[in-house]
């Protein structure tokens, strides 16, 4: 089936920055597949709040079922894109995850770091494969103002060290090399590639230890001062996603408040 509106792909959007991203991609008037590992539920609640902000009563907004870290399920997400759209415009890798236990890295185990990694880093590596390869064979033409895009979603822990969840930082450590590699490879073709890095964000993994971050951000942890949110991440997709960065790519936009900042 053929769709004459732009269609973005976004990894992780049934809940937090994953949805937040999903609909500002509404309010741009794109179409979304909305990828989810488990929780069917939340990608239904995704997908209403993104018929809510919609623009175009042509949107459609799908939910697939996949596994990132499976090979087997990202080719299912992409055949399932085509399927339902005829095309894919953009890439969100959006989808991670947190150590299931924060352990000092002296404590921490193979089984975990290898769940962070595949998830984290080879699943969105090889995603951004597939899609690529898609465009470089099919040749189709973009809908996205300034060609095709993909963005990964890192993290500030992508060069600020948290010593009890190592896995993770390096995990968004490979992520951001990743995002230079593709972003070198792809450029000539007419392909953006992003490497976005939000800070302390309000979301589900954060949660356990809300109590810690609210008071190191009233001391000034980061610079605003507060909680970054799926809003935060959502608008600066949608700046990319509408061309407000025509001469870009490979670069790195931190979504932090200033927390990356080097302060005496």
């Amino acid at each position: 089936m053929t769709n004459e509106l732009p269609v973005v792909l976004i990894t992780g959007a049934s809940r937090g920055l994953g949805r937040g991203i999903a609909v500002h991609a509404a309010r741009l008037g794109c179409s979304v597949i909305v990828n989810y590992a488990a929780n069917k539920e939340a990608a239904k609640e995704t997908i209403t709040a993104c018929h809510k902000h919609r623009v175009n009563d042509d949107q459609r907004f799908v939910p697939v079922k996949a596994d990132v870290a499976s090979s087997r399920d990202r080719q299912k997400l992409l055949r399932e894109t085509l399927k339902a759209f005829g095309r894919i415009d953009g890439l969100v890798n959006n989808a991670g995850v947190a150590p299931r236990k924060r352990r000092d890295i002296t404590e921490m185990t193979e089984d975990s770091f290898e769940e962070v990694m595949q998830v984290n880093l080879q699943g969105a590596f090889f995603l951004t494969q597939a899609v690529a390869n898609h465009w470089l064979e099919k040749k189709p033409e973009p809908l996205l103002s300034g060609g095709f895009k993909i963005i990964f979603v890192s993290s500030i822990s992508a060069d600020t060290v948290s010593l009890n969840r190592g896995e993770y930082c390096i995990s968004k450590a490979g992520l951001a090399m990743a995002s230079k590699l593709w972003a070198a490879r792809l450029a000539d073709q007419g392909i953006q590639v992003f490497d976005l890095r939000p800070g302390i964000m309000a979301t589900d993994m954060t949660s356990a230890v809300r109590d810690r971050y609210e008071k190191q951000l009233a001391e000034g942890l980061a610079p605003m001062k507060r909680w970054g949110t799926s809003y935060d991440v959502g608008r600066t997709v949608a700046a990319i996603l509408s061309g407000g960065l025509p001469f870009s790519t490979g670069e790195v936009i931190y979504i932090d408040g200033g927390l990356h900042i080097s302060r005496l």
